[in-house]
Formats: structure tokens, sequence, C-alpha cells
């Protein structure tokens, strides 16, 4: 009789799910178990029947009962083994137990999920790669991974404007990967996890899809920790998922298409120019109004084109040259319809975005000012911009950034 419950007693113990889903590398909320204090009041309530039951002799089925409750653990051992184990994004106290017992750093998951409920600080524990010893107790296998010494950090900043080949040689110089891997990885954007509708214009026009510039525009600029042994698919894949998570959460493509009623491809290309030609934070989306002024509204009585020096430096920074000053882009630059980045020739917004924008680009172009201006100029060193409506608006900006040494030349003479 004895034997059959502790039996049953072990079938129960083994069907007992482990538990551990308070908000960590998740950010989801406690769910705060109670099994622990279960199994104290089932032990002691099994242990009492058969004391009551078998008198002394009970006394040993006790001791038998508490050890089969009892949750493996080791007792933290002072030695120099160690191991990597990474906690990845959205991981549960569950999910983070089952990545140690796999490295052999705690004897049990229930162990260490255990130690992360009892401890009020474990909901902070990160995801990322971290450098722990084996045979640690779950409670200190909790304090090790809230240790930030333990925590390899490879942190890289992107910041907001990079271009492509920028951010390229960036990586490969932080991560010691060779370049041409990245650059063999970003020609197929869709592999690395954009989706092929994003490419779609409503404007009609080609998108860079299939051309050195796919990429563009979706490697999100932030700070990235990526682990060791990286490869330059991941990294990038990396980034183009940051993106998209602010896309979404943003509701970018559905705002453009309802509100701005343009493709989020072309407002992605609106972002990445006003990006690039913006030195303050509070001008980009009066910029990106001024582009959907010019291409979209008919109010530029020239032509529907942008005129936008960076998307020539652009093209210039894709065939590895270095970017000029406004003052030196020759008229025969300006004029090369052979660019497919042009936009002083060629009406409407140029094949793809010039440069990778960040987050406060993006709301600009989901949601400009209801202005009607269609000119800006920089028009001093310190990058404030100047805006105009008209033609003798337009004269006045540009004399303000000639006298302040900004523009000089030909144009200086309106």
């Amino acid at each position: 009789m004895t034997e059959d419950l502790f039996a049953e007693i072990e079938a129960e113990r083994q069907r007992r799910p482990i538990r551990g889903h308070r908000r960590g590398a998740s950010g989801r909320r406690p769910d705060r178990s109670r099994s622990g204090r279960g199994r104290s009041k089932l032990a002691l309530l099994l242990a009492l029947v058969l004391l009551a039951g078998l008198g002394v002799g009970g006394w040993v089925a006790y001791d038998k009962v508490r050890s089969m409750f009892a949750v493996p653990d080791y007792a933290t051992e002072a030695q120099s083994t160690e191991v990597t184990v990474e906690i990845k994004e959205g991981s549960s106290g569950g999910d983070m137990a089952r990545a140690l017992k796999a490295a052999d750093v705690v004897k049990s998951e229930q162990a260490f999920v255990d130690a992360w409920q009892a401890n009020p600080r474990a909901v902070t524990i990160g995801p990322g790669v971290y450098r722990l010893r084996v045979h640690l107790s779950g409670a200190d296998a909790v304090l090790a991974l809230l240790d930030k010494a333990n925590r390899i950090v490879n942190g890289i900043l992107i910041t907001e404007g990079m271009v492509t080949v920028e951010i390229f040689a960036l990586l490969s110089k932080r991560l010691g990967i060779p370049k041409a891997d990245f650059v063999a990885a970003a020609k197929d954007p869709i592999a690395l996890g954009v989706p092929q509708e994003w490419f779609e214009r409503q404007d009609k026009r080609k998108s860079a899809l299939n051309t050195a510039g796919a990429l563009e525009g979706f490697l999100f600029p932030a700070r990235y920790e990526f682990p060791p042994n990286v490869t330059a698919r991941d990294a990038l894949r990396l980034m183009v998922k940051k993106f998209l998570d602010v896309a979404d959460r943003l509701d970018f493509v559905d705002r453009v298409r309802e509100e701005r009623h343009i493709s989020p491809y072309e407002a992605l290309i609106a972002a990445s120019v006003a990006q690039a030609e913006s030195a303050h934070e509070q001008d980009l989306a009066r910029v990106a109004r001024v582009l959907y002024n010019r291409v979209y509204a008919n109010m530029y009585s020239l032509c529907h084109c942008l005129q936008v020096d960076s998307a020539i430096n652009y093209w210039l920074k894709l065939q590895g040259k270095d970017p000029k000053n406004s003052n030196k882009i020759k008229q025969s630059e300006l004029a090369d319809k052979r660019n497919p980045y042009n936009t002083y020739v060629v009406d409407g917004m140029p094949i793809g975005p010039i440069s990778n924008p960040g987050e406060a680009a993006l709301k600009g172009a989901m949601d400009p000012p209801k202005t009607e201006e269609i000119f800006f100029v920089t028009v001093d060193k310190q990058g404030t911009m100047g805006y105009a409506t008209d033609d003798a608006g337009f004269r006045a900006i540009v004399r303000q950034s000639c006298g302040n040494g900004v523009l000089v030349g030909s144009i200086c003479d309106v």
C-alpha cells in the first residue's frame, strides 16, 4: 500500500509543470505561482496520513516523501568552469530555466524558477548573452544574471541618417566580419525579413528592390548588442526586425495609406530624405511636408521634383565616392538622368530611401504639419532651416544663407 502511494506521488510530481511567468525578459506581468506552497502542503498532508496510519514506522515514510518533493538544486561550487548562455528576447522564467539547465548552470529548472519567483529583482533580467559558471544554486544563478558584469556586451550605435554602406563598414570593423558578407546579405532584403509589400509604390515608379540600395531605410538606427559569433545575415535581420517593430508600434503602414494616401515605401523615402536634409529634429516633419507639396500637391510650377542634393550625394556614396558640399556639385551631376536617385530632372520620389531614418523622421513623414511651403534651405552653419511658399520667399532665404556663408557661387546672385 505504501509503495503504491509513493508511486502515485512520484507520478504526480512528474506531471507537475515548470512554472515561471513573472515579467522578465519577456516584459510580461507576474503570474505568481503557488506551486512551492502547494508541494509543501501536499507533502505535510501525506506525511500526517502516513504517520497516523503507520505509527512510528511512518517516520521512515515521511523522510521518503520529503525527499521526493525536494527540488534538486546545486550547492554552488567554487570552481572556474564557465559557459555562455543566451537569454532570448521574450524569455519567461521557465525559458531562462531551460537554457540554464541545458548548460548545466542549474541542477533543475524548478530550482531556478523557484528562486526567480522569490527574487523581486528577477523581473529586470534582460535578453543577452551571459558568461556564467556551471553548478550554481538556483538563487545564485538569479544573482549571476542580475550582475551586469556577467553580460557579454558588444554594443554598437547606429545613428539616424547613416546609410547602408556606412553601417556595413562599422559592423565589419566592430564584429570582425568581412564587409563583403554584409553587402552579399543585403542583396536580398526579403530573406532578411522585409515583407515584399514594402516595395510596392502607388506612384507606379520602380522601387530599389534588386538594386544596390535595396536594404536602405530598413536598418533602424539604435544601439544593438549582438551575440558572439553573430553572422552578417543575422545582424542585419536583427536590425530589420527592429525597424518593423517600430513601424508596427507607430501604425506607420495603415496611417500613411489612410491619411497621406501614398504607399508606406514612398513615406519611408520621404522620411529618409528629411533625415538626410535636416540638422535638427524639429525640422523633420516640416521638411517632409515640403517634399509632399512638391511631389503630390503640384504646388511647384516647374516640376514635380524634389531638387535635393542629399540624393545626389547618396548615389556617390553607393559608388564608393565621397559626398560633395552643395556648392561643389556639378551641373552635369544635377542633370545626370543615369543616376536613379536624381531629383533635379526626374519627377517624384527617388527610386528608394537615401538614408536610414529614425523614429522622429518616420513620425514626421506619417504626420507632417499642414503648410503650403515648397522650399527649404539651410540658412546658417548651425543647421537652422528656412522655409518659403513662393519664389520671393525662396530668394529671401537663399540671400540669408549666402550672407551666413552656407551657400556660395552663382546661386547667391538671385
